[in-house]
Formats: structure tokens, C-alpha cells, sequence
């Protein structure tokens, strides 16, 4: 059972390409919980569903969800993201949908809370042909994971957090929350993460432990750096958690650099000081 605040880590920040194994890992550094996912479409077999159940199962670590990730997807730029992330693309959007199918039945089979996604650039303009194709995708996305008794997650950052939030709340449907990275907002120089989590905090259902700096030039991303050496304010962020009275999981997520393990603990052991004391 994950208690409230319980602090994991992504399953792709280890640097371990095979999953099970990255499992292993985490379970081995002593976290009790990851989020899985970003694995190709032929990973979605009923064997690898019991495979990931067996590791799990083996190592006492549980997940709080499924990341989907697309074929052909770059978070190299601000201009490859808005080029390839997500469901924004007319040429695209069939051949995804096809695949978020197959995903949230796979993360079914492998007793998974909900699916997440990054949903790509969300236009301002309501009455814009690519906001009704996003929001009827979400929508379908939505009704899918409902099917399976789950939730549907919207990372942020792609956008401004409370343009975020409304788009959730439009959808209608009770099953659709935020997964909150504060350090996308900081690297898309999108929005304050403190400021935006006391804002939409009640629609997050879990967050990253991520941090990074603002970028220095239009156009361009921030750069993310080790949770506690960046802007996020972490002291602050957890303090907002607190006084939102969050309860989800917050996963450490460190997406480069080579010493990923020592930030991870180094990560776990700010978060335990500061959510705990």
C-alpha cells in the first residue's frame, strides 16, 4: 500500500533500458513505488503484462500509473516538441490513437491506477481545429481508461497551468487529473511552479520530483538539472503539497546526467527532510 506523499522514482530515470530490470533496481535502492511506461508498441504483449506484474511482485515496488509515449516523439527542442509530442498533429493522430488502445488495455493488465500522457501543445484559441482534435482525443482517451476502471493523467507543462486545468474540466469527464511536473513548467518557461500547484492543485493526482532552470532564450528550453540545484524551490513546493493537503505519490524523475543514482538519493533525502522532517 503506497502511503500519502510516497516518494519513487520514474522508471526510466535508473538509465536501465530493460523495464523489469529498472524495476529491480528501484526496488534494490529501497523506493516501494515507480510510474512505468514510454515502451514501444510491441511491448503491450500479455507476456510482458505478466512479466511486469512478476517483477513487481518480486520486489514489493507498486506503480501509480502508465506513461504512454509515441514512435517519432523528440523532447530535444521547443521546436521538435511542438513538431512531435502528443496529439496535435492531423497526419498523426490515427496512427496514435491506435496505439493508446492497446497501451491502456496493457496497463489494465498490469493492475496499473490510470495512463498518462503528454498531450503536446494546447492551442489558446478554443475555436482552433487542432484545441477539437486534442479535446476529442482526450475525451476518447478518457472514456477508454473509464472502460477499464482508471484514470486518465495530463502532464504539464506544454502549456500554462491554468489554460491546463480548464481544458480538464471541459472534458467533463471525473476521471481526468494532472500529473505535475514543476520543473516542465520552469523548462518550457510556462508558469511558477509554486504559484501554478496552489492554483490547480486540487485537480493533481500525482507529481514529479523534477527540477531545472528557466531558459535564457526564446525559443529554447530550460535546462534540467538535479532536484534541489534548480528554481523549482523545493522547500516551497513541498510546502504547497502540505498545505493543499496532496496525498498522491511524487516521483523523482532525473532524465539525464551521469550520476543519476547519487541524485536520485541525493533527491529521496531533501524530499524526506522536507515532507517529513
Amino acid at each position: 500500500m503506497i502511503r500519502p506523499m510516497e516518494i519513487g522514482v520514474f522508471i526510466h530515470s535508473t538509465g536501465i533500458e530493460c523495464p523489469f530490470e529498472s524495476i529491480k533496481t528501484i526496488g534494490e535502492w529501497g523506493f516501494r513505488c515507480t510510474q512505468l511506461g514510454v515502451v514501444p508498441p510491441d511491448f503491450y504483449t500479455d507476456d510482458n503484462a505478466k512479466l511486469t506484474l512478476d517483477a513487481m511482485r518480486d520486489t514489493g515496488v507498486e506503480s501509480v500509473g502508465f506513461f504512454v509515449g509515441f514512435p517519432g516523439e523528440s523532447y530535444a527542442s521547443m521546436d521538435d516538441v511542438g513538431k512531435t509530442v502528443g496529439f496535435a498533429f492531423p497526419d498523426k493522430l490515427q496512427e496514435r490513437m491506435d496505439i493508446m488502445r492497446p497501451a491502456i488495455d496493457f496497463a489494465s493488465k498490469c493492475r496499473q491506477p490510470g495512463v498518462l500522457v503528454h498531450m503536446g501543445f494546447l492551442p489558446d484559441d478554443q475555436s482552433s481545429p487542432i484545441y477539437k482534435q486534442m479535446y476529442d482525443a482526450m475525451c476518447t482517451c478518457a472514456d477508454e481508461c473509464r472502460k477499464h476502471k482508471m484514470f486518465m493523467g495530463l502532464e504539464t507543462g506544454q502549456e500554462q497551468a491554468d489554460h491546463l486545468a480548464a481544458f480538464l474540466r471541459s472534458l467533463g469527464r471525473d476521471n481526468v487529473y494532472i500529473n505535475f511536473d514543476p520543473a516542465n513548467l520552469i523548462l518550457y518557461g510556462k508558469d511558477k511552479p509554486v504559484d501554478a500547484f496552489r492554483r490547480i492543485g486540487q485537480h493533481v493526482i500525482s507529481c514529479h520530483a523534477k527540477d531545472g532552470i528557466w531558459p535564457t532564450v526564446d525559443g529554447q528550453l530550460g535546462s534540467e538539472v538535479p532536484v534541489g540545484q534548480g528554481q523549482v524551490t523545493f522547500p516551497d513546493f513541498v510546502a504547497a503539497l502540505k498545505e493543499l493537503r496532496f496525498k498522491g505519490p511524487i516521483v523523482i524523475e532525473r532524465e539525464a546526467g551521469d550520476t543519476r543514482k547519487e541524485d536520485i538519493f541525493a533527491a529521496r533525502e531533501l524530499l524526506e527532510k522536507l515532507i517529513w522532517g
